[in-house]
C-alpha cells in the first residue's frame, strides 16, 4: 500500500570523486556506480568537523548509464533519485548501505575564472 504523502527523493550537488564503474551483477542487471562528494554546509561543520559527504550513486537505466560513464573524476554534477538501503554479507556478517538510486543526472557548468590583473 502506497500513501501518497510519503516521499523519498534526494537532489544532491557535487563532484564526482572517481571515474564511474559498470558492473554486470550476478542477475544480469548492469549498473554504473559512481560516488559524489558533496560539501557540509556551515550549520553542518558547527556541529562535526567532517567537511563532506560522500555518496554512492547507482545508475540503472540504459540510456542514463550511457551518459554516467561519460562522466570523469571531478565533474560538478547535480543527481535527483531515491534512497535505497542495500545489503550483503561479508566475512564479518551482514553489511548494509546506503546508495542513491540515480533518475537524473547532468553536468553542471563551472564558473569560467577571471584574471583580476
Amino acid at each position: 500500500m502506497t500513501d501518497d504523502r510519503s516521499n523519498n527523493q534526494v537532489f544532491l550537488m557535487g563532484r564526482v570523486s572517481a571515474d564511474p564503474e559498470e558492473r554486470v551483477l550476478p542477475s544480469g542487471d548492469t549498473v554504473v556506480s559512481f560516488r559524489l562528494i558533496v560539501p557540509r554546509t556551515a550549520a553542518a561543520l558547527r556541529r562535526s568537523k567532517q567537511p563532506i559527504d560522500t555518496f554512492e550513486c547507482s545508475v540503472w537505466g540504459a540510456v542514463l548509464r550511457r551518459s554516467a560513464r561519460r562522466l570523469t573524476a571531478g565533474a560538478e554534477v547535480e543527481v535527483s533519485g531515491e534512497l535505497r538501503r542495500r545489503f550483503s554479507r561479508s566475512s564479518g556478517g551482514p553489511v548494509s548501505w546506503v546508495t542513491v538510486d540515480v533518475d537524473s543526472c547532468k553536468k553542471v557548468a563551472t564558473p569560467a575564472v577571471t584574471s583580476t590583473s
